[in-house]
């Protein structure tokens, strides 16, 4: 306390002119309209800097929760999509309306390979939220990969930037379909085969599923030719896709899981082995 007081008798000359200049800024504030609005200009301007600020850094700590909350808002309009075509697509049945053929289920990436020969993606949702294998995985900007392996509470598969697995494809504009495979090489470009030097190509043509499959519905965007040759000796194009789903940034897709693929099972079974069911 004594060091206190000795440090205000030694800087009394200061701390008095510090008050007196405080008082003096009050007075002109108070009693001049100029100094008093430009004032207040000033103080709101720094005001607003320091909120806009702190706004920002809030913002930017709530950005994974908001991802979260448009990836699950964005799954649950999917599947009001999804049921909404079913239900309307043909007037002749709307009485007897049958379920959604797809459904979607939101996860978070939390592992994810680009720079590998056989590239894997695991999502942060498993058994116990209806992920089953086989289920296709799509992003915002298209799809992503299939579901493989599942456990409790995660789950695993394999993403387009993996030569094992192909994708039934097709041209948006003209309809003819192909398969589509990565060649190992570049994480942003795949290749799609099958498609015949009679089909009019163009750079920038739309590529989606094709539907052919029980994993993706058809339609769900893959990406843009961006290149296509016509070799010597062959019936095919050869193209090059340029994928939509940046594989570098993903971070919330949807699951796809198709709620008759138990059925086109059994029956794709029971033509295979000849037999009818009652």
């Amino acid at each position: 306390m004594r060091s206190l007081f000795r440090l205000l008798i030694k800087n009394y000359p200061f701390l008095l002119f510090l008050v007196l200049e405080v008082i003096s800024v009050v007075f002109i504030v108070n009693y001049n309209s100029f100094q008093r609005a430009s004032f207040l200009n000033s103080s709101n301007a720094v005001t607003a800097g320091i909120y806009n600020s702190y706004s920002g850094v809030v913002q930017y700590f709530r950005l994974a929760r908001v991802n979260a909350e448009l990836s699950e808002e964005n799954a649950r309009l999917l599947n009001m999509l999804e049921n909404y075509q079913n239900a309307f697509s043909d007037s002749i049945r709307i009485a007897h309306k049958q379920d959604s053929a797809f459904q979607y289920i939101p996860a978070r990436v939390i592992n994810n390979s680009v720079n590998k020969q056989q590239n894997y993606i695991t999502l942060n949702k498993g058994r116990k939220d209806g992920i089953k294998p086989d289920q296709g995985i799509v992003s915002p900007n298209g799809i992503v990969g299939i579901v493989t392996n599942v456990s409790e509470s995660y789950s695993m598969g394999l993403s387009v930037l993996n030569p094992r697995w192909s994708v039934s494809a097709k041209l948006q504009k003209s309809g003819f379909y192909g398969s589509l495979v990565w060649d190992g090489e570049d994480y942003q470009r795949a290749q799609l085969s099958e498609i015949p030097f009679h089909i009019n190509l163009q750079l920038g043509d739309t590529i989606v599923t094709s539907g052919y499959s029980s994993v993706f519905p058809e339609g769900i965007l893959i990406g843009t030719i961006d290149a296509f040759d016509r070799p010597e000796g062959e019936n095919y194009y050869t193209i090059s896709v340029l994928l939509s789903a940046d594989f570098k940034s993903i971070t919330y897709v949807e699951v796809i899981g198709n709620n008759r693929i138990e059925e086109l099972r059994t029956l794709k079974s029971e033509t295979e082995n000849g037999t009818t069911g009652n």
